[in-house]
């Protein structure tokens, strides 16, 4: 009696699936830098509920004086998750040509980190009862939003300060390529020709109000975030890719699929803040 299963049958009936580190498959994915993972989620339903406390005031008690009870609120935030995916279709015929299997691979790797890079920072919110894909960090209600940056780093310097009476640390700046090009010209005096970062023919790390600065063109052209890591939740999954030869069986044509789950949510989003350039000066 025949005795048919994975074990004996050919691979083509058993496809691999396959899981990735997302640290390692999509390294330039901005939410492993900017956020805090704190789980997993798997589904559309399901989210991850992540605990905060607001903290009571403390005060000063007499000697042998009655304590008053203190109430820190226990808050909690929901980070809902969202599966970007990517599904290619080519010939059996074109999939075993030479570098076919590798460049499609890093095509794919690129598609998804541009779609989670542009989900980050600019989702729109979605639309109730919807709630994903999660809202984007410039188009959250909440956050601080400075005053224009124009001639020189002073409302820039204010929105950090803000950020920090607020309770945040901010850990790093984002920025379209075209923000940074305009800070990079702003000169320390009219009519000088000293820009006010310096040169920056031999920067071995971009920094800006001594934080580390992120290039992304997945913002909004002259606008920029200053960040705080520990106020944004996160929940990432594993990068799933499977290939799949019979899936097409009529045309003898191969399947390459890949998906990737994450979603994200402000533990306290007024330690997060957004500006503008104005580029024309």
């Amino acid at each position: 009696m025949a005795n048919i299963t994975t074990l004996t049958a050919s691979q083509v009936w058993r496809p691999d699936h396959n899981i990735f580190n997302p640290a390692e498959a999509v390294p330039e994915a901005l939410v492993l830098e900017h956020s805090f993972i704190g789980g997993v989620i798997e589904g559309d339903a399901p989210s991850l509920r992540v605990a905060y406390v607001t903290d009571d005031e403390a005060q000063f008690t007499a000697e042998a004086g009655t304590i008053p009870e203190a109430e820190p609120g226990l808050n909690e935030v929901l980070v809902h998750t969202a599966k970007i995916t990517q599904l290619v279709r080519l010939s059996q015929e074109q999939y075993r040509q030479l570098g076919t299997a590798q460049e499609l691979s890093t095509s794919v790797q690129r598609a998804i980190v541009k779609k989670a890079n542009e989900a980050f920072l600019t989702q729109v919110a979605p639309t109730p009862p919807a709630t994903a894909p999660p809202t984007g960090l410039a188009n959250i209600s909440n956050i601080v939003t400075g005053t224009p940056v124009a001639d020189n780093l002073d409302s820039l310097i204010d929105l950090v300060a803000k950020i920090e009476s607020n309770g945040g640390t901010p850990t790093s700046i984002i920025l379209d390529p075209l923000a940074w090009a305009a800070l990079r010209k702003f000169k320390t005096a009219s009519g000088s020709e000293l820009n006010i970062l310096g040169a920056g023919t031999n920067d071995s790390q971009k920094m800006l109000l001594d934080l580390p600065v992120t290039i992304s063109n997945s913002l909004t052209a002259n606008t920029g975030l200053v960040i705080d890591r520990t106020a944004i939740a996160s929940a990432v999954g594993p990068v799933q890719v499977a290939t799949d030869e019979s899936i097409y069986f009529n045309t003898d044509e191969v399947g390459l699929r890949a998906t990737w789950r994450l979603g994200w949510n402000t533990v306290h989003a007024n330690r997060i803040g957004k500006f503008t350039i104005d580029a024309d000066e």
